[in-house]
């Protein structure tokens, strides 16, 4: 079982635990660091971040330790250094006040149209780095963020962020939003795949600046994300 990542409450400008010497990655290429934890990612200004995992993974909990981003907002919050910060729970939050009362199925593709209208808006106009959830387990969404990076210039990175199926259940009722049993087998499927795709270094895998593969461990070694490297 893996460990749950670390319950902070928010995003604090100092190191969550002091660390000496830090090790700092400056991510250039694919980087398995599940057993070989760093203190520190460092990524360029511009660049655009995804951070990947099956639902209930930690993406949402990754995002509130390193930049301070809720899934309760409606907007997309800014963290630190004008960190942009995408969760798809944001659109939902946004429409939930219209389109609540009707089963959420109804209406979830209004979400997703609302969440990649907001990635893509994010990526051409946001000034600083962007940070995004997204569950990377749809190639079509994946070459739309990608052709989306090309043309607006910036680098895609991305963080996936690999936990046993088991663990990822448990962090979806933890969280207290279940996906249907038979769509979360085809996110563990379709996930698994890419993992062993982008770990046996397929060029046509992800095709990003740099990945970096964590697990829970891992993501709980991390002390901050930053970006200017």
């Amino acid at each position: 079982m893996s460990p749950p990542l670390d319950a902070m409450p928010a995003y604090s400008p100092e190191p969550r635990s002091p660390v000496a010497p830090a090790r700092i990655l400056a991510p250039d290429s694919v980087h398995d660091l599940r057993g070989d934890p760093v203190e520190e990612l460092r990524y360029p200004n511009a660049a655009a971040l995804v951070f990947a995992g099956v639902p209930g993974a930690g993406k949402s909990t990754a995002l509130r330790l390193f930049f301070g981003a809720t899934a309760e907002a409606e907007a997309a919050p800014h963290g630190p250094g004008g960190v942009l910060v995408l969760d798809s729970h944001h659109a939902r939050n946004r429409w939930r006040r219209k389109l609540g009362w009707l089963p959420y199925p109804l209406w979830r593709p209004v979400v997703h149209v609302a969440h990649y209208a907001g990635i893509r808006a994010a990526l051409r106009d946001a000034p600083g780095p962007v940070v995004i959830h997204d569950c990377a387990t749809f190639g079509w969404a994946r070459a739309m963020i990608r052709r989306w990076t090309v043309g607006f210039e910036r680098e895609l990175h991305l963080v996936m962020v690999d936990v046993p199926p088991l663990d990822a259940m448990a962090g979806q009722h933890a969280r207290g939003r279940r996906v249907n049993g038979v769509s979360f087998r085809l996110h563990v499927r379709r996930w698994q795949r890419l993992i062993d795709s982008v770990t046996a270094m397929d060029p046509d895998a992800v095709r990003s600046a740099s990945v970096v593969v964590v697990d829970r461990s891992a993501v709980n070694a991390i002390r901050r994300i930053t970006f200017g490297g």
